[in-house]
């Protein structure tokens, strides 16, 4: 049965193939001559550990995935479409069910860190809940298979001594910047944590550089904060230049005097050069760090000097990266996830148009003289738009201090009657 299964959707994606012309000379070429299985080019569990363990990666994540998706969303559809209303709600309940926006915190850190999340559709007969898979678990080798077109075939799952195959149905697959039509996406600390290989020399990744200059700063303070000292007693006999070996050995961190009786005597600090200056290095290697994390904000907080107009401008260079990937993350979710809610509730995914927005709704701005006409014109035409208790209490959410309502007013003389 299964085979049967396997044929008919091979079937169905040459069928694809064919509408969109097929491998004629102004359709689809193949990519590959046969079926190809691909893994990422830096491992995605070396890059949870940069992000876990360096302080500046952390940084450039957290900074841009909270810029994008840390404001929250509300959704909007078409208001000409008749069910608009039942549309919108179908999508806003699904959301709340499984806390979509909670969902994207996670998914927009994985995005941007490693370029890709993957997200499993739970749908036993519709789709009912969403649940983000381990990005570790797409490690091996054959973590995605993709036939000679470059459509998926399947998503090979392996975590935690647990595999699965999964069709690619089944995945939601954030592939952000895919190069050179990679089966993954490329986020920000691949290229902190790439070699480069130039005619036939390596260069180390910029992580790496980074390291071992803050592995070897602790160390340099610990060997010159209490620096060698080669101590000079000129003729002094073997068994008395034992006996100031064994005192000056006992020497305590905090530093010792000590009274000889030999004028001859010298003592003399091994300190480094002065004139071996590494600052425009450390720079440039930092600089480097800091342009493959592509926000400004982790330089603008430990860099002294920056004006305000350099801050603003570097940050407004930055909100371009994030409105990019907003646009990005928006897509998908409006594609993978809202269309086919609206679809299996029996409407129309096209007509509703639902839309993803970040951000709060804009609430409209509402004045004393927007209340007085409101209720002038309440009391004008006999309708009542706005109760006399409701004008008072916006007319103190506006700062007036009123005294007590109408309602316990007319409710205390009624007790005293």
């Amino acid at each position: 049965m299964s085979t049967i299964l396997k044929r008919v959707k091979e079937l169905y994606r040459e069928a694809k193939r064919q509408r969109a012309g097929g491998n004629t000379g102004g359709g689809l070429l193949p990519a590959w001559p046969i079926t190809s299985s691909e893994a990422p080019t830096v491992s995605f569990s070396d890059i949870l550990t940069a992000y876990q363990r360096d302080p500046a990666c952390k940084a450039f994540v957290d900074f841009l995935a909270d810029q994008a998706v840390g404001m929250g969303f509300f959704t909007t559809v078409n208001s000409d479409y008749e069910k608009a209303e039942e549309a919108k709600q179908t999508v806003d309940d699904f959301c709340e069910t499984v806390n979509l926006d909670g969902l994207m915190q996670v998914g927009a850190r994985e995005i941007v860190a490693c370029g890709n999340s993957f997200w499993l559709k739970i749908e036993p007969e519709q789709l009912e809940n969403l649940k983000i898979l381990p990005v570790t678990a797409f490690d091996d080798a054959r973590a995605v298979v993709r036939d000679q077109y470059g459509e998926v075939e399947r998503y090979n799952y392996s975590f935690d001594g647990v595999k699965s195959v999964f069709p690619p149905e089944k995945i939601i697959h954030f592939r952000w910047n895919p190069v050179n039509f990679g089966a993954f996406g490329v986020g920000l600390l691949q290229v902190l944590l790439q070699e480069l290989s130039f005619n036939g020399e390596t260069r180390q990744s910029f992580l790496e550089m980074k390291a071992r200059l803050e592995k070897v700063m602790p160390e340099i303070f610990e060997k010159y904060a209490g620096p060698d000292e080669l101590w000079l007693f000129p003729g002094v006999s073997a068994e008395k230049l034992a006996e100031y070996q064994r005192l000056i050995r006992a020497k305590p961190k905090a530093g010792a005097r000590f009274v000889y009786d030999r004028g001859d005597a010298d003592v003399k600090t091994v300190a480094v050069d002065p004139r071996a200056r590494y600052e425009a290095y450390i720079d440039h290697v930092l600089n480097q760090f800091y342009l493959g994390g592509q926000t400004p904000l982790p330089k603008l907080f430990t860099t002294p000097g920056f004006t305000e107009a350099s801050a603003r401008a570097a940050l407004d260079m930055a909100e371009r990266k994030v409105m990019a990937l907003q646009r990005f993350i928006k897509r998908v979710v409006e594609r993978d996830i809202f269309a086919p809610l609206i679809g299996q509730a029996g409407l129309d995914p096209k007509k509703a148009d639902c839309r993803l927005v970040w951000g709060l709704p804009e609430l409209p701005k509402v004045g004393v003289g927007d209340v007085v006409r409101l209720a002038e014109v309440s009391a004008q035409f006999g309708v009542v738009y706005v109760s006399v208790e409701e004008v008072r209490h916006m007319l103190v959410k506006l700062g007036f201090d009123l005294s007590e309502s109408v309602s316990s007013k007319s409710s205390a003389a009624t007790e005293e009657e």
